[in-house]
């Protein structure tokens, strides 16, 4: 996946903006961090991973999921962009988009691309 992937695909779900947090680019929805491209290692940041899963992941696939000491103790995991599948990448992303962005707009969503 290339940056420009990666920017299309966080921002095909509705209400997703770009920002900064930290002094950092970002993304944003509903005016609360989201995610942002970490500069650094070329890393997606990907909130709402119980450390159960991300441990999985992360023996399943170093190459693609792995965390640094900040991450340690957050529900979080680091994706590398270049060998991640975005569908991968956008059913981790959807987890949290999920979780803030009012549930109208999730509903219509989900009637366009066909999901109940």
């Amino acid at each position: 996946m290339t940056r420009d992937e990666f920017h299309a695909l966080v921002m095909s779900l509705p209400g997703v903006e770009p920002g900064t947090s930290w002094g950092m680019a970002s993304y944003k929805l509903k005016g609360k961090f989201f995610t942002r491209l970490r500069e650094e290692d070329d890393s997606i940041v990907v909130q709402e991973v119980d450390f159960d899963e991300r441990d999985m992941l992360i023996e399943a696939e170093p190459d693609i999921f792995h965390f640094t000491d900040h991450f340690r103790n957050y529900r979080m995991v680091l994706v590398r962009i270049g060998p991640v599948e975005p569908a991968v990448l956008l059913g981790l992303l959807e987890r949290r988009w999920r979780k803030v962005a009012p549930k109208a707009v999730v509903s219509a969503y989900d009637a366009a691309n066909g999901k109940a």
